[in-house]
């Protein structure tokens, strides 16, 4: 089991910046692979970026090359760095940890890009 707390969300405005940061209670943390992923009400949750336990990425198409996912094992912390924020953009943004196939998620934290 692992705790996960995301933080750094907020209001922002279309074309602004926003990092989020996720803290994991683990002594393994880097042994987990690392996401993001957002959910809009009444929408599924899609995953927005991956990062694994080599530091290899992925990311959504709808956000590559606006976003960058980052991990410090030492610190047991991923951060999701989001640029040029668009309204659609706008979700309740997880922390998501898997080993093997177990998830573990957080609390979620709300982005809204509004003018």
């Amino acid at each position: 089991q692992v705790q996960l707390v995301e933080s750094g969300g907020g209001l922002v405005q279309p074309g602004g910046s926003l990092r989020l940061s996720c803290a994991a209670a683990s002594s393994i943390f880097s042994l987990y692979v690392m996401a993001w992923y957002r959910q809009v009400p009444g929408e599924q949750r899609d995953l927005v970026a991956v990062i694994s336990t080599d530091g290899s990425t992925n990311y959504a198409d709808s956000v590559k090359g606006r976003f960058t996912i980052s991990r410090d094992n030492a610190k047991n912390t991923v951060h999701l760095q989001m640029n040029s924020l668009k309204p659609e953009d706008t979700a309740v943004y997880f922390c998501n940890a898997r080993w093997f196939s177990t998830h573990f998620w957080g609390q979620g934290t709300q982005v809204t890009v509004s003018s």
